[in-house]
């Protein structure tokens, strides 16, 4: 088959087009918000959990179940063998139908409906509760992962930046003006930005796959990316509000909070199961073997009442009222954990803040000045190799440690979200 020319550069430009946009979709990154949406729609733990909410919602319905009725159906009164020679088996033959039904007293069934709604309440803080811990996770990684390039892209400028000075040494001891040893142990200090490129290289490449594994997705990893702003914020807010924030959205404490209220209505349900339950009874017969020769139809109810003199469902009264004191005090517990986790993190992230600060102001600018300054008076002589050699380590070291330190920051702040709750600083 011969395909025309123009035919073939249509071909062509669509197959270039495609490739345009697989290149520009593999570069785009995913932002925090997109990776959060990701994380909550396809992390398998996260869906799991919500089953089980699920699950507890079922069990609202059969909390509040009525008891079945009972529907019996008996015969008797049939002639079995004969007597003096005469056998009638079905004229005596008696037929009943006898219906029960077990009456709950003392609101029990609401009762039960009430502490599985509760028990729904709590395992739907839960989930909130795991979903802010695994969120967390998320974000240290989506942090490392953001750290891990900002590192990569510092060790790529330090590696360009160092070839251009090897590049100029080389033109001055083709000049005369260097000699070989001092050429040579300039080259090899290159081996230190190689390796810190390669190892850049590594720390990326790992916290993407920790990243699509959190995400459960399954894109290889050279086509995944994410971004976002490495730096840090100046302002935080006072230790009072976190505190305050916190006690209004922290799930594992209103979790608590709903698990004091169940036991409440737990030994509510003990008591009322203490109660005694009639059951009601009435049947229908026909053809009895009553004194009456005309009774052939009659109708019969009965009450039972048990006596509750031994089991007035003691042991249950009593385990429930102490579950009541000890859920109040896992309250209290769980309210002192969070004041605590609120003012870990704030003093951490107010830490980092104080180090950040004059890296910022004065740290950068000196070590750039610094460097560039060396770097000047070495080419013209005015300075040795060795001060040279130092002043580029010092920049790398002020570099790299205001990186971390920003990461440090970020991850801090994370732990500051996790400690409210809820995401108060980026």
């Amino acid at each position: 088959m011969i395909l025309r020319k123009p035919f073939i550069s249509l071909l062509l430009s669509c197959a270039a087009l495609m490739l345009t946009s697989m290149s520009l979709n593999a570069q785009t990154g995913l932002r925090w918000e997109q990776v959060k949406i990701k994380f909550e729609t396809g992390n398998p733990t996260l869906k799991a959990d919500a089953i089980n909410v699920q699950e507890m919602k079922a069990e609202e319905i059969t909390a509040y179940l009525r008891p079945n009725p009972q529907l019996t159906l008996s015969t008797d009164g049939t002639q079995l063998t004969p007597y003096k020679g005469v056998w009638q088996p079905l004229v005596g033959t008696q037929y009943q139908s006898n219906f029960s039904y077990l009456h709950e007293r003392d609101r029990k069934r609401e009762l039960r409906l009430e502490t599985a709604k509760e028990g729904t309440q709590i395992a739907g803080s839960q989930h909130e509760d795991l979903e802010r811990n695994l969120l967390f996770n998320l974000r240290s990684v989506f942090v490392q992962t953001l750290q891990a390039k900002a590192v990569l892209q510092l060790a790529r400028q330090e590696l360009d930046y160092y070839d251009h000075i090897i590049d100029i040494s080389r033109d001055r001891f083709k000049q005369g003006d260097l000699a070989q040893v001092d050429l040579d142990r300039i080259e090899l200090q290159r081996v230190q930005y190689e390796s810190d490129l390669q190892t850049s290289e590594v720390n990326l490449r790992t916290s993407k796959i920790q990243l699509l594994q959190l995400l459960n997705d399954k894109t290889p990893v050279d086509q995944f990316d994410v971004q976002g702003t490495f730096d840090f914020s100046d302002q935080l807010q006072p230790l009072a509000t976190f505190r305050q924030i916190a006690l209004d959205n922290r799930p594992d404490l209103r979790a608590a909070l709903e698990l004091a209220q169940q036991s409440i209505t737990n030994h509510k349900l003990a008591i009322a199961n203490g109660s005694t339950d009639p059951t009601f009874s009435a049947w229908y017969t026909y053809n009895p073997s009553f004194n009456n020769p005309y009774a052939h139809q009659t109708v019969g109810a009965s009450v039972s009442i048990p006596l509750r003199i031994f089991d007035r469902n003691q042991g249950e009264k009593q385990r429930t009222q102490l579950d009541v004191g000890r859920n109040q005090q896992v309250e209290d517990a769980v309210r002192a954990q969070v004041f605590a986790d609120v003012d870990s993190a704030h003093a951490q992230v107010n830490s980092n803040l104080i180090l950040l600060r004059p890296y910022k102001d004065k740290y950068l600018t000196q070590a750039s000045r610094v460097r560039d300054t060396i770097t000047f008076s070495y080419q013209h002589g005015g300075a040795s190799l060795l001060d040279f050699l130092n002043a580029q380590s010092d920049y790398r070291n002020v570099e790299l440690a205001y990186l971390q330190l920003v990461g440090s920051y970020l991850t801090a702040a994370s732990q500051l979200n996790l400690a409210v709750g809820r995401e108060v600083t980026q």
